[in-house]
């Protein structure tokens, strides 16, 4: 199931549930590197010098929709590789060095970190805005939260590591791309009860929204296949965000996305299918 869903201004901001780069420890653990993360760090080297796919796509003698695809499949040989690092000038040891330093930051909290933060309407408002991205100043235009609260609940935040607090109330996240909610923790577990209750409650007929239920009988190849592609979407969904993240605040309308796959038939199905079938159906499973 694929749904996508926009919010209005009073819905809470969505967070960033799950990123899929694995960091390494050091430059000199090179061969335990994830290709992954050797390209995200590409990518965002090459938007710190403002190097766009088309500049790219011109200087090394490709089309854009071939850098495009590219960067987006992850699939680069190390000949390609090389020559990417030479158009754009850019040293291997720049990149390498980009993900040593995001592995010093922190993939997941605690479970009673998780705890505290659901416990508290405004930190966990606070915790998901500053995820993605948004500034104290926005954060008091949009909720009804004011600036003294704010800086409290981002004293605890620092406090257990999430973020360091600057001067003047600006905010630098100490989480990784890799951060996500613990599995069926306490947060997920809100978010979960809120797509029951809340996210998919519509006819996803706005303008802005859309659901799709797909049916169909697959191989086990084909299933591994489907799920790699869905988590895809997640990351290319994940990445757009980032891609936006100077437009103003008012260009942007908070979007979420349910990705959702599993073996499953519908129960009244599931009742008609004959005792000796049961077992080798997708209804016999758990």
């Amino acid at each position: 199931m694929l749904g996508l869903r926009g919010a209005t201004r009073e819905n809470n901001v969505n967070p960033r549930l799950v990123y899929h780069f694995p960091l390494p420890e050091s430059e000199h653990r090179l061969h335990m590197l994830h290709a992954t993360t050797l390209v995200d760090s590409l990518k965002r080297e090459l938007k710190a010098r403002g190097i766009t796919y088309a500049d790219l796509a011109a200087r090394i003698n490709m089309s854009e929709a071939s850098v495009k695809r590219m960067f987006s499949q992850k699939n680069f040989t190390l000949q390609r590789l090389d020559q990417v690092l030479q158009a754009a000038g850019i040293e291997f040891r720049d990149i390498t060095n980009l993900a040593h330093d995001e592995s010093q930051l922190i993939s997941q909290l605690s479970y009673e970190q998780e705890k505290e933060i659901i416990g508290d309407p405004k930190i966990f408002v606070i915790a998901v805005s500053v995820l993605n991205l948004i500034s104290v100043e926005q954060i008091v235009k949009v909720y009804d939260i004011t600036e003294a609260e704010i800086v409290k609940h981002l004293v605890r935040l620092d406090k257990i590591g999430f973020l360091e607090l600057l001067p003047n109330n600006r905010v630098k996240l100490l989480v990784s791309r890799t951060f996500h909610w613990i599995p069926n923790g306490p947060i997920q577990t809100y978010f979960r009860e809120l797509a029951y209750s809340d996210y998919l409650a519509s006819k996803f007929d706005g303008e802005d929204e859309i659901m799709q239920l797909v049916n169909v009988m697959l191989s086990k190849q084909s299933i591994a296949a489907l799920l790699s592609r869905l988590k895809q979407v997640a990351r290319e969904f994940s990445q757009l965000h980032q891609d936006e993240v100077k437009l103003p605040y008012d260009d942007k309308t908070p979007i979420s996305i349910l990705v959702a796959a599993r073996p499953w038939m519908p129960q009244s199905f599931k009742a008609l299918v004959r005792k000796e079938m049961l077992a080798n159906t997708i209804g016999g499973r758990k």
